[in-house]
């Protein structure tokens, strides 16, 4: 029998700084949906930012899934505490806070944070184990 491990954001996430903070990108399934919904699919989406159209459009694409990547690591921290809420990162303040140089390092986290959230964990437990349990 195999079990599916849930995984922390930890562990599916990668960190980067924007004007002096720390932010966990991570791919969540809100992240996809609304990838999907840009792109057609996660399949599309590194074909999309090859093929801008023109060096502020591929800007304005990686921006956009930075500030999407990064704002899932508020939203899970604003879930669960409420009582001390963080302020969503917007692309204006992405635009401001970094240069093209910060963006090209930034797309190494973007997709370790992609290829972190897709990736799937299973455990399977040993069937001889489960045979020779004792029932108390």
């Amino acid at each position: 029998m195999d079990n599916v491990i849930l995984t922390t954001a930890a562990e599916r996430s990668a960190a980067i700084n924007i004007g002096g903070k720390e932010y966990e990108l991570v791919l969540t399934t809100r992240a996809t949906k609304a990838i999907a919904g840009r792109y057609g699919g996660l399949e599309n989406l590194g074909e999309k930012l090859m093929k801008s159209e023109n060096f502020e459009m591929a800007l304005d694409e990686i921006v956009w899934l930075l500030t999407l990547l990064a704002n899932q690591s508020v939203l899970i921290h604003n879930l669960k505490n409420k009582d001390t809420p963080q302020e969503l990162l917007t692309e204006d303040e992405v635009e401001l806070l970094t240069s093209p140089l910060d963006l090209a390092a930034y797309k190494n986290a973007i997709t370790e944070a992609m290829f972190k959230g897709t990736k799937r964990n299973v455990e399977s437990e040993d069937e001889t184990s489960l045979k020779n349990a004792q029932v108390e």
